[in-house]
């Protein structure tokens, strides 16, 4: 009965994202749209710590306050023009919380006597992948965005083939996972980080608030 109720919880949250982020498309429903997908992060939080794990709900608890109160002091107090850099800022917090809980199962998975499967290896590695990338690419989004940055595109000769590369070598590391551990995971990190910087500066900064809600979408992936 509890993995039911858990599931329900799942694709309502899921449902939430989903719709919370169409509305975000227009300016008048992008309020309520923040809104629903919230309402949906907080319904999969309480289902996962409160039904599915044993972990310590009031410190799950408190981290939220912590988190809920730093949020809003920086959303108040940051200008309406410069909100794309704010929503980068958040997009990457957001992808490199992802890239850590994947870390926290693989090592789970590592220091245990469970054979890990390919499903879960693929499961582990997009993760880490998409929240790597989405943390490093919205740091460069931000840095074009405030001008710490050249918002100039950045190219070189062979870029797309580099990133091809890079992201080849990242699904054979996940394919070595069962030989060399820790080494091919890291591996696959430093490279995700690494192509997160690529997929962004060849992009100009008045392209930037596009590339945010790309992201955006990268990290509720990343998430779900």
């Amino acid at each position: 009965m509890k993995e039911l109720f858990i599931d329900i919880a799942y694709l309502i949250s899921a449902v939430s994202f989903i719709y919370g982020l169409k509305m975000l498309s227009h300016p008048k429903t992008a309020r309520n749209g923040n809104i629903i997908a919230s309402l949906g992060m907080l319904i999969a939080v309480i289902a996962t710590v409160y039904l599915g794990t044993s972990l310590d709900f009031y410190k799950i608890l408190i981290a939220m306050t912590i988190g809920s109160i730093i949020g809003a002091f920086f959303a108040i107090r940051v200008e309406m023009t410069q909100m794309p850099q704010l929503v980068a800022i958040f997009n990457g917090f957001g992808g490199a919380a992802s890239a850590l809980v994947a870390s926290a199962e693989f090592f789970k998975t590592l220091n245990s006597s469970q054979e890990a499967t390919l499903f879960l290896i693929l499961s582990i590695t997009l993760s880490v992948l998409i929240g790597t990338l989405t943390f490093t690419g919205s740091f460069i989004a931000f840095g074009k965005l405030q001008g710490l940055i050249t918002t100039k595109p950045v190219t070189f000769t062979g870029q797309q083939m580099l990133n091809a590369i890079l992201a080849i070598i990242m699904f054979i590391s996940a394919y070595m996972i069962p030989t060399y551990g820790v080494n091919s995971f890291y591996l696959i990190i430093g490279l995700s980080a690494l192509l997160g910087i690529l997929l962004v500066i060849p992009i100009g900064g008045a392209d930037m608030p596009d590339v945010i809600s790309l992201l955006n979408s990268y990290s509720g992936i990343a998430a779900a």
